[in-house]
């Protein structure tokens, strides 16, 4: 069973948390104006471009230890986004910006770059298909699968207790990425 972002009566439930809008997140206060951020479908629309600022979207609820599933779809671009974890760790998803090569499942932590890299990663990534990455997160430890495969254990020196969960948006790329069935179980 899979908690609601916004928590109501305290109930499990098997919802996607990309509904019709963006009611259970804490939306960026530009995006109205920028367009970072649109549901169309079902399905999370990240837009950015060469003259967009960085921007992430993150969970008005806050999680401990969590085991989250959802699937992407590259657009178009150059993608650089990813799942942020609680505070600033991040699993990256698409090209790293500082490394110039694909990251998809690599934890990235502040300070310390890209520490363990995601294996099998190539042979598993569809690039015109939709994509299904689950992340489990107890404790400082991350597990992080790719189709069903796993493909990265870490554990991060940085992690904190609790924090939101985000999708991550670089600025300054043409890029376009769509997320979906986006779930959150609290473990």
């Amino acid at each position: 069973m899979f908690i609601p972002l916004d928590g109501l009566h305290g109930k499990d439930s098997d919802m996607s948390l990309i509904t019709k809008d963006l009611g259970l997140w804490n939306v960026p206060k530009e995006n109205d104006i920028k367009g970072w951020y649109r549901v169309k479908d079902q399905v999370l629309e990240l837009r950015s471009g060469t003259k967009r600022k960085h921007s992430v979207l993150k969970t008005k609820a806050n999680y401990g230890n969590f085991f989250c599933s959802f699937e992407f779809l590259f657009v178009d671009g150059n993608i650089d986004s990813g799942i942020e974890l609680r505070n600033n760790d991040q699993i990256q998803i698409g090209i790293s910006g500082s490394l110039k090569k694909d990251m998809t499942g690599s934890p990235y932590i502040p300070g310390l770059g890209y520490p363990k890299h995601a294996q099998g990663v190539a042979k598993l990534l569809k690039q015109k298909d939709w994509n299904k990455m689950t992340i489990k997160c107890n404790g400082p430890r991350y597990i992080v699968t790719l189709q069903g495969k796993e493909v990265v254990d870490y554990i991060s020196p940085k992690a904190i207790k609790e924090g939101p969960v985000g999708i991550q948006l670089h600025g300054n790329r043409d890029m376009k990425i769509d997320f979906r069935n986006f779930r959150i179980k609290s473990l």
